[in-house]
């Protein structure tokens, strides 16, 4: 997975010419830190399909806060520039994850 910030942001993300999925996550969530893992291993098992990032909003409030991420986690693919479908806080499961991602390749 490649770790961005708020420089990388854009021309990772926004600027990609392929689908983006965004895990952004704080040191300081719990949840966030479980889930990790889980979205290291679902990154290998699609690496070939999606560019998997994720992104530390301690280091990136201002950045965050333009996302509209208002709190943690945060799961996000990303098309051609524009948020396409999150998934937040309780939703953030390994199979809703799972499934979004499965829902854009």
């Amino acid at each position: 997975m490649l770790e961005l910030d708020k420089e990388t942001f854009e021309p990772e993300v926004l600027k990609a010419d392929k689908t983006v999925f965004v895990d952004f996550y704080s040191d300081s969530c719990e949840p966030c830190m479980a889930l990790m893992p889980t979205v290291h291993s679902l990154a290998e098992k699609y690496a070939d399909k999606l560019k998997f990032t994720k992104i530390n909003t301690m280091k990136a409030r201002r950045l965050a806060i333009s996302q509209k991420v208002m709190g943690l986690p945060v799961m996000a693919i990303y098309k051609g520039g524009e948020k396409v479908q999150e998934l937040v806080k309780d939703d953030c499961t390994e199979e809703a994850i799972e499934n979004m991602i499965k829902g854009h390749i």
